[in-house]
């Protein structure tokens, strides 16, 4: 059938041109280059078309990972810099906001009240839990000296409780799901307990990369082994936390968008199957609730053990 219908259209070209020889080499070779490059057009135009509707698509299946992108609410560009005001700003400014009115609402200037509300009796549970992991993690400090730790964890637990649960709102923005933020969260508090470690023992804060007793040819491998996982405090700290969140955010857009899915089929069978995705979502989002509230509490106890480490030296 091929080869009827290519001599079907080639005939034309011997009429218009008598002086073509069929059977010539040359002749027969451009014939069949022409029809290799016509059929490769094709497949071409067919494969572009598809892949278009391929990738369409795809455009409109809505993945897990939408909800954790950055998009710029305010532009700005200061020669070429650029910065922008994105989601994460608004909402780590709105979580911040939210802390601030809340402590201020339950002070006496906030109209706080002798019986202590709702609202107030959070904050009191806050403000009470916090000096538990300070007085049982940090040792070898008076009272007063650990007093100073106590409104700076105190500000760090409370806003990490409430930017990860702020996190947990339909349709807002989870911060902490992106490893800069939380990278830079937690190097910054290494750099503040690294400076408290110096300001406290000076010079001798170093002496914790060469235990006591140590051969000299040994020492220098000592001192690396120690030194690598102290920095790597910082990153672990921030990949805890921002794979946690992920993690998490991501399995349960992923369960909802399925039961959500089989919920809408008008099918008998599935609206039964249906419920079994629920419930699997409903736990895991109490298990996400439970995470924020961890993760928080966790980042708490490690600032109080490395401010013991970075006081005490390892003791």
């Amino acid at each position: 059938m091929k080869s009827s219908a290519s001599s079907a259209d080639t005939s034309g070209i011997y009429e218009d041109h008598p002086g073509l020889n069929p059977n010539d080499e040359r002749v027969v070779e451009l014939q069949c280059t022409i029809r290799e490059n016509f059929e490769a057009l094709v497949q071409n135009a067919q494969n572009g078309v598809s892949g278009e509707a391929l990738q369409e698509v795809l455009d409109q299946v809505p993945s897990p990972l939408e909800q954790f992108a950055i998009l710029p609410l305010i532009p700005m560009k200061i020669g070429n810099l650029y910065f922008s005001f994105t989601n994460p700003s608004l909402f780590m400014l709105l979580t911040l906001s939210l802390v601030l009115l809340l402590i201020h609402f339950v002070t006496k200037n906030g109209g706080g009240k002798s019986v202590p509300n709702a609202w107030q009796s959070l904050v009191e549970l806050i403000y009470d839990f916090v000096p538990n992991p300070v007085n049982e993690q940090i040792g070898g400090l008076s009272g007063n000296v650990k007093q100073k730790f106590f409104p700076r964890i105190s500000v760090t637990f409370t806003f990490s409780l409430f930017r990860n649960l702020q996190g947990m709102i339909p349709y807002s923005f989870t911060v902490t799901s992106h490893f800069l933020i939380t990278l830079g969260l937690s190097f910054s508090i290494f750099i503040g307990i690294t400076i408290v470690g110096f300001q406290k023992n000076g010079l001798h804060f170093l002496s914790f990369l060469l235990p006591a007793g140590v051969p000299l040819p040994l020492a220098p491998f000592l001192v690396l082994l120690e030194l690598i996982p102290h920095c790597f405090r910082a990153l672990s700290s921030g990949i805890r936390l921002f794979a946690n969140m992920m993690a998490g955010h991501s399995s349960v857009k992923i369960l909802s968008g399925s039961a959500w899915t089989m919920l809408c089929m008008n099918d008998l069978l599935y609206f039964i199957g249906d419920l079994g995705p629920l419930f699997i979502v409903l736990a895991l989002t109490g298990l996400e609730l439970g995470v924020a509230i961890s993760q928080a509490y966790v980042s708490t106890i490690l600032i109080c053990i490395y401010l013991n480490d970075a006081t005490n030296l390892h003791q």
